[in-house]
């Protein structure tokens, strides 16, 4: 499937590749013909390999935190979290490279207590003050009494994060809540206690992979 995010970049890119060919067509040199067609190519694989959006089959479970998008997991600390908790939790981050299908979905299923935009900086998503500093999105989500909070960081390339849940709704472990463009990071604050079930440099699976236990 084809992520709705990516159809205004696909039309541009086939806009762009179209010009391109055309304007090759112009030129008696084979070389030049050839260069146009594997650069259209080129570019019009790689819009359709970032925007995919492959079927996820979460099986779902209370006890259970599920990776919120693919990628390799870059951090797992204890930290301060000043936003909202304002006290010590357990981060993980989740870092998404170019490659890595960039749909994000929610850990758990609970109410959606909390989401708050933050305009900021586009440092690169492994920067350490990428969390706090960088444009983000935080998200709480609680269930039976517990509270996670799941953080969209915009990266270098990542310009646009979109996210499509409000305050008072209900999430669904496994369901979609938003999309990062062109590489970036997703963070997950977890209360002390929780199990992690994952280690660095670990690849993970959104949807899919458990990162940790309640």
């Amino acid at each position: 499937m084809f992520h709705r995010e990516g159809y205004p970049t696909l039309l541009i890119t086939v806009l762009f590749s179209s010009l391109l060919i055309w304007a090759s067509s112009y030129t008696d040199y084979a070389l030049v013909h050839y260069l146009a067609y594997a650069l259209s190519l080129f570019l019009l694989i790689t819009i359709l390999q970032f925007f995919r959006n492959p079927e996820r089959k979460t099986i779902q479970n209370d006890l259970h935190i599920i990776a919120p998008a693919d990628g390799k997991v870059v951090v797992i600390e204890e930290v301060m979290e000043p936003e909202y908790f304002k006290d010590k939790r357990i981060q993980v981050s989740i870092f998404m490279s170019p490659i890595n299908v960039h749909v994000n979905r929610f850990p758990i299923s609970g109410l959606v207590k909390y989401v708050k935009y933050h305009a900021g900086l586009y440092l690169v998503a492994w920067h350490p003050k990428s969390s706090t500093e960088n444009e983000r999105t935080s998200i709480i989500v609680e269930q039976n009494g517990k509270a996670i909070l799941i953080r969209q960081i915009a990266g270098a390339l990542a310009r646009r994060i979109v996210y499509y849940c409000k305050e008072g709704d209900t999430a669904t472990q496994g369901a979609e809540f938003g999309f990062i463009k062109f590489g970036s990071r997703v963070d997950l604050f977890l209360p002390i206690g929780t199990k992690i079930n994952v280690g660095l440099n670990e690849k993970v699976k959104g949807g899919i992979s458990t990162i940790a236990s309640f």
